[in-house]
């Protein structure tokens, strides 16, 4: 499977989304395809100024964004911040 299953919370708008993310695309990839999204389904109130970083959510820290989401163990069922 190219895909997994990925529990995404936007705090800056108070939500919380379970998205299907590609496993083999760069970090950087991954936020515009989620950014690009979001501005879609929330009809423009999630419209960041700067790009926003994935953060893991038990461990506060940033995901490198150079990084393939495979090669940061992203995996089915984690928890992500977008801020």
């Amino acid at each position: 499977m190219n895909k997994i299953l990925v529990k995404l919370y936007i705090p800056t708008i108070g939500r919380e989304y379970n998205i299907w993310i590609p496993i083999n695309r760069r970090i950087h990839n991954v936020i515009r395809l989620i950014v690009k999204g979001l501005k879609e389904l929330t009809e423009g109130e999630y419209c960041p100024k700067m790009m926003p970083l994935l953060y893991n959510r038990q461990t506060a820290l940033a995901y490198d964004i150079n990084m393939t989401i495979r090669e940061a163990r992203i995996k089915n069922g984690s928890e992500i911040v977008l801020l």
